[in-house]
């Protein structure tokens, strides 16, 4: 008879908390889960599947537009009703909540709908008051999204809240520069507001590669939306007829319906009572870990973006995955975490996999790029001007490509598969030895010269 409650306890039911409950509970481990809001964690309650929903959604208004030019007699003026898609999304969220809910549950592990504190190295408290103890912890619960400390930053929203909007707002201005701000910023221009996103530095989305970002942010002006860089947040006022004014420097400021904060997401740690057990947080929050997602207090272990490792949704189940395979599965295994690809889902999209060419050059030496910049086919016959970009850099003495980035029309759909030619150490010969699959975009790939 054990001494514990459970084998493993879970804080948290995202996407690594539920992936770990799950594994660990098929390897025979007596398995809870805490979540005080919903299973699925926020990609599947309030970020990626939702957000991809209304990317989806979003790309209607201009396929609308260019199906003329393919021979389709469509109104000049379509009506968009935001609540139906909205109201769509959000059930399909209810939908997946509900299969990862029976997943837990048929697989015999508890579900705790409250919100749980660490109390020990092996104890934790329910909101009810209960303790509960276990052999293991594990972290799980993810990360929020950052809010400026500024004056009126109340009046603002973030991701969490943009799913729930009554409505469109006319005018918008985002504050960040990094994947949500530019996935929000093509959605809402889409859907036809005016988006102005501000940024303290000029860059947009630091860490992909120089000339892929610098496209879209080409294509992003050229379709209407206003960026102002340099621009520190300094406050914003609500008037009377409930419009935000902001206040940013080294620009005048800006009258809007809506402010939206995208910059940035902080380890959900705050008043989780780790230091009770001796666990030990960075400076931005997060779970210190070994390989093995151990904290300094041997018995509690985190997983996800709690521990702002790669705040990634697959990364997550990974750490998950390996974690209850490793604990109660007698298997030793790790997560590997080079060479993870990553997407952008903007307007139009963007994915990359490895190095950047700046990375390259700086970790190489000797580099050698390829480029393709190509309208599609489909864009040339629409009569949109729009251009996608590929970029493969290979290491010159060797020919083996360590990075692939590209911005355009199915640009992640490309790369995932594409991907894992670069995971596997392929050469550039290995793609031109492949004949080209025509007519694609993806083609471009294997006939870069």
């Amino acid at each position: 008879m054990s001494e514990y409650d459970y084998d493993l306890f879970v804080i948290g039911a995202g996407s690594g908390g539920t992936r770990a409950a799950r594994v660990s509970a098929a390897h025979g481990a007596k398995v809870a889960v805490a979540e005080e809001y919903r299973v699925g964690g926020t990609c599947v309650i309030r970020g990626c599947v939702p957000k991809k929903l209304l990317v989806y959604g979003a790309h209607f208004a201009e396929d609308l537009r260019d199906a003329k030019a393919f021979g389709w007699d469509v109104p000049s003026q379509c009506d968009f009703s935001w609540p139906r898609l909205r109201d769509n999304v959000l059930s399909e969220v209810d939908r997946i909540n509900g299969a990862y809910t029976s997943t837990l549950e048929n697989h015999g592990v508890d579900i705790i709908h409250e919100r749980a504190t660490v109390t020990g190295p092996h104890s934790v408290r329910l909101a009810s008051g209960r303790e509960v103890t276990a052999e293991r912890i594990l972290i799980a619960v993810g990360a929020r999204p950052a809010v400026p400390d500024c004056p009126g930053a109340e009046h603002g929203i973030t991701s969490n809240e943009a799913f729930h909007l009554d409505g469109v707002p006319k005018r918008i201005l985002i504050a960040g520069a990094g994947y949500i701000a530019n996935e929000f910023a093509g959605v809402f221009h889409q859907f036809g507001a005016h988006v102005i996103l501000i940024n303290r530095t000029d860059v947009i989305l630091r860490g992909y590669d120089e000339s892929i970002r610098d496209r879209l942010l080409q294509i992003s002006m050229t379709k209407g939306i206003e960026f102002r860089f340099h621009a520190e947040f300094e406050g914003i006022e609500k008037g009377e007829d409930g419009c935000l004014t902001v206040k940013m420097s080294n620009h005048e400021p800006v009258t809007v319906d809506m402010v939206m904060f995208a910059t940035g997401r902080v380890p959900n740690t705050d008043g989780l009572g780790l230091e009770t057990a001796g666990v030990e947080l960075d400076a931005k929050g997060a779970v210190k870990v070994n390989e093995q997602a151990q904290s300094t207090c041997p018995s509690i272990y985190a997983v996800g973006d709690v521990t702002n490792r790669v705040q990634l949704t697959p990364v997550a189940i990974r750490e998950g995955q390996a974690f209850a395979d490793r604990t109660y599965g007698g298997k030793d295994v790790t997560v590997d975490y080079d060479c993870i690809p990553s997407a952008v889902f903007s307007h139009p999209p963007m994915a990359g996999v490895g190095m950047t060419e700046g990375e390259a050059k700086s970790k190489l030496g000797s580099v050698k790029v390829y480029l393709s910049d190509f309208r599609p086919m489909k864009n040339v016959l629409a009569g949109r001007n729009e251009r996608a970009l590929y970029k493969m850099i290979c290491d010159d003495v060797t020919g083996r490509i360590v990075g692939l980035h590209m911005i355009g029309p199915d640009a992640p759909e490309i790369l995932q598969a594409a991907a894992i030619a670069v995971k596997a150490g392929l050469t550039k010969e290995a793609f031109d030895q492949t004949v080209a699959l025509h007519p694609t975009m993806a083609e471009e790939l294997v006939l870069m010269k």
